[in-house]
């Protein structure tokens, strides 16, 4: 079956070579489509694309190998509030006694030092003077002068004695105090029985002197001693004002 139309367009006719401005078309209806062609060679690889966007993660797999070594401690951190205190617990059994402290050697002498220390701060406190230690002795004096006696009472009061020296150490530090304060001093010593003898006030024979050249020649009129600003001794009455020096 064949449909013609007009055209009024100029053409070209292809088959008589006549231009014409009216020409008639003719479409017949399509026939049976033929069989297909075999397919062409496989073209050529594209360039790649622009990477797309990435997927949203995916489920958390299954555990993986051995776990790995602890890592290092981290810094303290800063104390806690202190929790609320707990109820006192049950009294433990009583141990057993201990070594009675009269027995033991080592604590009595420690506190026997201790007292005497003590003592010693003690006695020159109430002397209100200047003091000078030597070894484990301590000499002080309260810068006043007056007799024997007066000086024996006021040591005793603050807990000493008269000052002595029993070496050249403590002799040179007596002398020292007398030095300074430009005055004698009364030593802890008098005459005994025997005329030109001398002892401790404890009765204990002396074991240091430092006489001057000549003393004593007292001749048991002179029972007390007296050093000299140059660290000397000389025996003398017991009635003179002497500079009080103590010893703890």
């Amino acid at each position: 079956m064949w449909l013609c139309t007009l055209a009024f367009t100029p053409i070209l006719l292809a088959v008589s070579g006549v231009t014409t401005d009216e020409n008639e078309f003719c479409v017949g209806s399509p026939g049976i489509p033929g069989a297909p062609g075999s397919h062409g060679l496989p073209g050529r690889d594209g360039r790649d694309g622009i990477k797309g966007d990435p997927g949203p993660p995916g489920p958390m797999g299954p555990p993986g190998g051995m776990p790995g070594l602890p890592g290092r401690d981290g810094l303290t951190g800063a104390p806690g509030i202190a929790g609320e205190r707990g109820d006192k617990g049950e009294p433990g059994e009583r141990g057993l006694p201990g070594f009675p402290a009269y027995l033991d050697e080592e604590l009595q002498g420690t506190l026997h030092d201790i007292r005497h220390q003590i003592l010693q701060s003690v006695g020159v406190l109430s002397l209100q003077g200047s003091m000078l230690r030597v070894g484990e002795k301590v000499f002080s004096t309260n810068g006043q002068s007056v007799n024997f006696d007066a000086i024996q009472e006021t040591c005793a009061r603050a807990g000493g004695r008269i000052a002595v020296p029993r070496s050249p150490e403590e002799n040179a530090a007596i002398a020292s105090i007398v030095k300074k304060h430009n005055t004698y001093a009364y030593l802890g010593l008098a005459e005994g029985p025997t005329t030109g003898e001398f002892y401790y006030l404890d009765n204990d024979p002396v074991n240091y002197t430092n006489w001057y050249p000549g003393e004593p020649r007292g001749y048991g009129k002179e029972r007390c001693v007296e050093m000299y600003t140059d660290g000397r001794w000389n025996d003398k009455n017991c009635l003179q004002y002497r500079l009080t020096i103590c010893e703890f």
